[in-house]
């Protein structure tokens, strides 16, 4: 089974949709993200390739002033100009897990939403799972393809 990688490429795409600098360091990247207007700051490191156990795959971890977050086995990224973000996706067993992080600073994280809602009717959906589902949908051409390669495989 292939892993989604990143490349120096992606983390520059990234870098600019956050307007973030990036360094790079031996195993990973690290970017900032500041608004000094928000006095909000956090610091996203993305690892290419890691060991998790018996298997391999991307880790992002976003810290903050108050908080860590990590997401395992990334399997792509959605970067949105227009909303001045980029969402990074996993997904394991038709459950998708979504880390957003935004050029202002805010940062939110969607686990183990299931897969199937991300297509259907967000009306018929309260409104305290639409906004997972809707934030996630994004990915669904990247799950797709991912999928795709998987039946390759």
């Amino acid at each position: 089974m292939s892993i989604f990688k990143f490349s120096k490429e992606d983390i520059e795409k990234i870098s600019n949709a956050l307007d973030a600098k990036f360094k790079d360091y031996h195993n990973h990247f690290r970017l900032e993200v500041k608004n000094l207007e928000r006095k909000l700051s956090l610091f996203i490191e993305i690892y290419p390739e890691l060991e998790f156990g018996k298997n391999k795959g991307s880790l992002i971890s976003v810290y903050g002033p108050l908080t860590h977050l990590q997401l395992h086995h990334c399997t792509g990224y959605i970067i949105s100009e227009l909303l001045g973000e980029v969402t990074f996706i996993s997904e394991f067993n038709g459950k998708v897990s979504g880390l957003t992080i935004e050029r202002e600073g805010g940062c939110s994280l969607y686990a183990n939403v299931d897969r199937s809602i991300l297509s259907g009717d967000f009306t018929k959906l309260g409104p305290e799972a639409m906004l997972s589902s809707i934030a996630l949908s994004l990915a669904e051409d990247i799950l797709s393809k991912n999928n795709d390669q998987k039946n390759k495989d």
